[in-house]
């Protein structure tokens, strides 16, 4: 009997590739300020809906390829994309039964948190923004959540991804 069983394991990696590549699109300077969590919302929707594929070693994988696009000290991204998977992976079961809005409010405060953590490392590097403009990525990644979620649920689903 052949097994009909598909993984389509390759979609998982090709948003991730995508994310990568929308972090670094150019944007107009004014907009730059509030630039999406992309890798981080990529993360996060995986690791929510296949945690036994994507995890906190996949989260800093992918941290260490951010550090590298953006040339920042290596291991700034990763740790702050590993805290995100781990509090993904800390909340599954409940964040999984929450309608989207509730989701929402809750990826604010973790991302709000990661972008904390990200201050803290910049601080440490000896850059630091002047405001509190630092919180606006992840105000802006949590509203886009919504979109996210339907657009990557979808593809999960047209392609059988587990």
């Amino acid at each position: 009997m052949i097994n009909s069983r598909r993984n389509n394991g390759w979609l998982v990696w090709l948003t991730f590739v995508l994310g990568l590549l929308l972090s670094v699109a150019p944007m107009p300077e004014f907009m730059n300020i509030g630039r999406p969590l992309w890798l981080a919302m990529f993360v996060t929707y995986w690791v929510l809906y296949l945690p036994h594929r994507v995890g906190m070693t996949t989260a800093w994988i992918l941290g260490i390829g951010q550090d590298v696009l953006y040339g920042s000290l290596l291991g700034q991204h990763a740790l702050v994309l590993t805290l995100v998977a781990g509090m993904v992976l800390a909340l599954n079961q409940r964040l999984r039964i929450y309608p989207v809005w509730q989701q929402v409010m809750i990826l604010l405060v973790v991302f709000g948190l990661a972008q904390l953590v990200q201050l803290w490392l910049n601080t440490l590097g000896g850059s630091r923004p002047p405001t509190l403009t630092f919180l606006l990525p992840a105000l802006v990644s949590a509203l886009l959540w919504p979109w996210i979620f339907v657009a990557l649920r979808g593809l999960r689903l047209r392609f059988h991804v587990n």
